[in-house]
């Protein structure tokens, strides 16, 4: 495994947005998104070798979300199909003051129907790295059993395994999340957590011993999201801080997955740790100064103009 592919597990739904209280109807938008798949647009983006693992329904939804994946240059050849459960829904208004509310539809979905026994050698295929979220396992015991074993598979075949945090309070409470998330630790290299998330992975409330415990284990590097005050990255000798750049947000939906892109990016370009978390903070602000989850992450050939003063004219 000398190449420097990405693998990436976790379920992609159809998304249905509205910018008003959906109780009102009117107009909406019909997309696709999942903390996975968004990781690996971007990746794709960023001319990386990608390839995205889950469950689909054999249903229009699930064509959708192919379609879009596929034309995004992401990898899907191991996806399976389930006739008999539909591709999971997601529905997204705005409530008053302008925030986003969230609406799932994704219990009894294919992708919650994955099991340990859909990871196989083919999965990791030209893979240097697997990405995995708090995300899958909080979908049911099958879908925890598949992260655990892809966890334990990807270790042995020394390949990288980086785990975005990424609790969704509305799939499992924080107690669900410490105990599924903690027996993976062994096998994790690189985490990526929002300080709120840190308790969910190790004991504690002060972050300094937060950090110097997680770092005593198999992790050796700890990316620390701190939204408007930019990130942090912790290794077993140095902390390296990056303030977030300046932006107008229009929507914080996709700005963890964008800096997950973009930490993994830098990863596979071989940079040093100052770069990786400036490049994983540049993707977050595109990410937020747009409606979606991943439809402002840029191209290869656009990262060298996202230090442009803000409305200068590219000619």
């Amino acid at each position: 495994m000398t190449s420097r592919g990405v693998l990436t597990v976790g379920e992609a739904m159809a998304v249905v947005r509205s910018e008003h209280p959906l109780r009102l109807g009117g107009p909406t938008h019909l997309t696709v998104a999942g903390a996975e798949a968004n990781v690996a647009i971007g990746l794709a983006r960023l001319r990386h070798p990608v390839r995205w693992f889950s469950r689909l329904g054999q249903d229009e939804p699930g064509a959708l979300v192919a379609r879009t994946l596929r034309a995004e240059g992401v990898d899907l050849t191991t996806v399976q199909y389930d006739d008999a459960a539909p591709t999971g829904l997601m529905l997204t208004d705005r409530l008053p003051g302008r925030n986003v509310r969230v609406h799932y539809y994704r219990s009894d979905s294919a992708a919650s129907r994955m099991s340990p026994d859909d990871v196989t050698p083919e999965l990791f295929d030209d893979a240097s790295l697997l990405h995995l979220t708090g995300i899958t396992p909080a979908l049911g015991p099958g879908p925890a059993g598949l992260t655990q074993r892809l966890a334990e598979v990807a270790a042995n075949h020394r390949v990288t395994v980086v785990l975005d945090v990424n609790h969704r309070a509305r799939l499992w409470n924080r107690h669900e999340a410490r105990t599924a998330l903690r027996s993976l630790l062994p096998y994790i290299d690189v985490i990526v957590a929002s300080e709120d998330e840190l308790s969910l992975v190790t004991e504690g409330d002060d972050e300094t011993a937060m950090v110097e415990r997680l770092l005593d284990g198999a992790t050796h590097e700890l990316a620390v999201k701190r939204a408007r005050r930019g990130a942090s990255l912790f290794t077993p000798d140095s902390r390296y801080d990056h303030p977030a750049p300046p932006v107008d947000v229009l929507d914080t939906t996709g700005a963890g997955d964008a800096f997950c892109a973009g930490y993994l990016s830098a990863t596979l370009d071989g940079l040093g740790p100052q770069e990786r978390l400036a490049r994983a903070v540049t993707l977050s602000a595109c990410a937020v100064t747009a409606v979606g989850d991943w439809e402002n992450l840029p191209t290869r050939n656009e990262l060298d103009l996202l230090g442009l003063e803000a409305g200068e004219t590219v000619r």
